[in-house]
């Protein structure tokens, strides 16, 4: 099938091939200065990606030049339960060990539908919310420009201010795996242009722990998520107000899991009518080390007077 030929994981010569040459010497600079690109993946791909042993990923960075990195397994990005891969190196050795990856991934998904028409597929790229200036361009035009000349979907997340300490947006990439790999091309060549982005290299894994180990207890000690399993764990109940429950929840239970993920604390809501005696508040039960359970409370009071505070606004 012609279609699915096209997946095939390309060679390092067939690679060279697709990325185009430097124009003068400043480009060729560009093209050889290190830089990075994180995107996101399921917890089934990352371990595709990986390979039997570590054997795919080794040969993928083998082939490419790149050095490729993945978040540890339950390490999401927030918000999702997505992992983070971060390849880094050169422009062109990076855009190598991209290919591979994505062949791979969509050569099984394009398997998987049995279809020979090549569908369109989304990306989602890393991007920190300093650096999507660059991309978006003044009065968008230079994100207007790549989609023209990508013929890819692109789109920018707002930056999301309900997980706090990020800095991060995701830019979103939909098409085909030729107008995805033009679009990846584009951007990543801007985001090289921007010194500060190219020097913010950091591992998927300081990330994501980074984003686990802040302490948002009201005395700002400096514990970190890692050490609480070595302290006794207890619970603590507290009461929230029925009709805040959803906020503590949030939409498809995205609250609860940031505020278990950052804290290591583990979050148990009472059923409906099952109410603290002599209120309408309904049981949150925390368990976990006393800085974790602190860490909990905090959050859990956050989103509920954030979202009362608007409410009165």
């Amino acid at each position: 099938m012609e279609s699915t030929e096209s997946y095939a994981a390309a060679s390092p010569e067939e690679l060279a091939k697709r990325s185009p040459e430097p124009h003068d010497s400043s480009e060729a600079d560009s093209a050889e200065k290190p830089t990075h690109i994180r995107f996101l993946v399921s917890n089934a791909a990352a371990g595709s990606v990986i390979g039997k042993g570590g054997s795919t990923i080794t040969e993928f960075q083998a082939k490419s030049g790149a050095r490729i990195q993945l978040s540890r397994n339950q390490e999401f990005f927030p918000g999702t339960t997505d992992r983070i891969i971060m390849i880094s190196g050169s422009i062109k050795e990076v855009i190598n060990g991209l290919e591979l990856i994505l062949d791979k991934l969509h050569s099984e998904l394009h398997a998987e539908d049995g279809n020979e028409v090549e569908p369109r597929r989304r990306i989602r790229l890393v991007v920190p919310n300093s650096s999507c200036g660059g991309i978006i361009g003044k009065g968008g035009a230079t994100i207007k420009s790549f989609i023209e000349e990508s013929k890819a979907g692109i789109k920018i997340s707002p930056l999301d201010n309900t997980f706090y300490g990020l800095s991060d947006r995701l830019v979103t990439l939909s098409g085909t795996f030729e107008e995805q790999m033009r679009a990846i091309d584009l951007i990543l060549a801007k985001l090289t242009e921007d010194d500060h982005y190219s020097q913010n290299v950091h591992s998927p894994y300081s990330y994501a722990a980074g984003y686990n180990s802040v302490n948002y207890a009201p005395n700002g000690s400096g514990g970190k998520y890692q050490n609480h399993k070595d302290e006794a764990s207890t619970t603590v109940t507290i009461g929230v107000a029925d009709e805040h429950i959803g906020l503590v929840l949030g939409r498809g239970g995205r609250n609860i899991m940031e505020i278990t993920q950052i804290t290591g604390a583990r979050i148990k809501i009472s059923d409906r009518g099952d109410f603290m005696s002599g209120t309408t508040d309904r049981k949150v039960s925390i368990t976990g080390p006393q800085r974790a359970i602190q860490q909990a409370e905090t959050m859990i009071k956050q989103k509920v007077d954030s979202a009362t505070e608007r409410a009165t606004d």
